[in-house]
Order: structure tokens, then C-alpha cells, then sequence
């Protein structure tokens, strides 16, 4: 089934439009980090005719442990993501987690991420909407796909339509710290009529797994994004980082900068022949 599109900046994702890659680093650690990353997807998008939204996340406010570092904050991460989006003509994304930063971030994002521990949050979602951005709800890891037409309507409550609302793949609990990719899943979401996104990096994770922190599988992503693009998603979450191993944030389950480009070749070539032979 077609999904509506949603225009996200420049950017056209659902409908019949090619695959998109929203992509970068989980959190921002410095703006020259995320200046260098931003830069580098993007010379790799244009070479692959692909669709870019960059996303880096101002305050990961959901870390498994108080220690573990968080972001700049809304305020100068705004302004880090706005500088990048003025660079690179890129559209751009974040989390938020409170009403409040809704209003704040809907003034300078392009769209708005609600984290997938929050997408059953009634106020948040309905405030995000009132921003009149398209709103990117990630379908909690305890949530049947069929469930995420709830959260959208309450998106819509707030904004009456007008921004649009993506749905979020990223696995679901199974047992304790492991996900599980169902994959009729993002079927049944698409039947939902909304564009569906796969978080590819995500669901490789292992949440609190490491000691006090997320632990993750980064070499489980290429398969599970490849398998992702045949069913026929509209766009591919990826977190890259130019040094994972040493990443504040995510980076077992975060793809190497080097390593990205023969993905997202590879996922451009699946999508196109899908759509061919469809």
C-alpha cells in the first residue's frame, strides 16, 4: 500500500518517491563533530541521487544511566542543528521529550522525533502537532504495529493534518535487553497510510546491556536494513559516528563513518529494483 507523502524540508518521503536516509551521529557531542559527519553524508547522498535529513539529538534525556552524557541542551544544540541545515541544505531532526521543548524545537527543526518510550505520551504527542512540523513517533518497543494509528491521531489533534506523521520501526522487547525486528510489522504500519521509517541501528541494540550503559550489535545492520528496503520502507534511520568505538553515545550499535557509504549504496540499489519489479 502507498503511504501519503510527507515533506520534510526538501525532502519527499513516502508516496512514490525513492528512499530516504535520515542520518548522523545518536547525540551531539561537539558542532565539529556533527559538521564533519553532516558534510560527509552528504557528499554520499548526492553521489547516490538519495534523499538527506540529518538527525543528531540535542539531549538524550532517556540514557540508562544519570552519568552518561546527555547533549548540549536545547538551546545551543538548536542553534548547532540550524547551522548545520544552513551549511549543507539539509533538512533536520531531533528528540523531544516535553511539551516545552515541542514549542521550542518546532521553531527551528524541520521535524520533530518523539523516542519510542514516549509515544503513548497524549500531551507531547498532541503538542508536537501544534507545531504544524511533521512529527516522527517511534513505535515503542511494547507497542503492536496496528497501535500506532493512536498515536497519530493524536499528532493530528494537535496539528489537524497539516504537518504529516512518520512511523518508526525499531524493534520490539523480546525477553530482557534483546530486540527483535518483526518485520510484517512495518507491512501492517504502512497499511496505517503513513510513511514508514527503519531504524536500522537501534534495533541492534541490547538496552542497559553494557555495564550502565546501551551495549548493541553494529554488524546486524546491513542485513536487517537490507531486508528493511526489500519490504519496501520509505526511509532508513542510520546512526554513524566517525570513531564508534569511542562515541559518547550509541556506539556499539552505531555504523562507522568509512563503512556507511556501501550501505546506503547497496539499500539504494535494493529500493530501486523493488520498485521496478513492483
Amino acid at each position: 500500500m502507498t503511504s501519503r507523502t510527507v515533506k520534510i524540508g526538501g525532502v519527499e518521503v513516502g508516496g512514490d518517491n525513492p528512499l530516504v536516509f535520515i542520518a548522523g551521529p545518536c547525540v551531539i557531542e561537539s558542532e565539529e563533530l556533527v559538521v564533519a559527519t553532516a558534510g560527509k553524508i552528504k557528499e554520499i547522498a548526492e553521489r547516490l541521487g538519495a534523499g538527506f535529513i540529518f538527525k543528531s539529538s540535542f539531549d538524550k534525556a532517556n540514557r540508562t544511566s544519570v552519568e552518561n552524557f546527555r547533549g548540549p541542551g536545547i538551546d545551543k544544540g538548536l542553534d548547532i542543528l540550524a547551522g548545520i541545515r544552513d551549511r549543507f541544505d539539509v533538512p533536520i531532526i531531533s528528540d523531544i521529550h516535553t511539551t516545552d521543548e515541542a514549542q521550542l524545537a518546532g521553531q527551528v527543526l524541520d521535524c520533530l522525533q518523539i523516542p519510542a518510550f514516549l509515544c503513548r505520551q497524549t500531551d507531547l504527542l498532541v503538542a508536537a502537532g501544534r507545531t504544524g512540523k511533521p512529527v516522527n513517533v517511534k513505535k515503542g518497543q511494547f507497542l503492536a504495529p496496528e497501535d500506532m494509528e493512536n498515536a497519530a491521531k493524536k499528532v493530528e489533534a494537535g496539528s489537524g493534518s497539516s504537518g504529516g506523521v512518520l512511523f518508526t520501526e525499531r524493534g520490539t522487547t523480546f525477553g530482557y535487553r534483546y530486540l527483535v525486528v518483526d518485520f510484517q510489522g512495518m507491512t501492517r504500519m504502512a497499511a496505517l497510510g503513513r510513511p514508514v521509517v527503519f531504524d536500522a541501528t537501534h534495533s541492534v541494540q541490547t538496552p542497559g546491556g553494557a555495564c550502565g550503559r546501551s551495549g548493541g550489535d553494529r554488524e546486524m545492520v546491513p542485513a536487517l536494513a537490507r531486508a528493511a528496503a526489500a519490504c519496501g520502507i520509505d526511509a532508513v534511520f542510520i546512526e554513524t559516528h566517525p570513531d564508534p568505538d569511542n562515541a559518547l553515545c550509541d556506539g556499539p550499535n552505531s555504523v562507522a563513518l568509512d563503512s556507511l557509504e556501501p550501505l546506503m549504496r547497496s539499500l539504494v540499489a535494493i529500493d530501486r529494483a523493488r520498485r521496478a519489479t513492483s
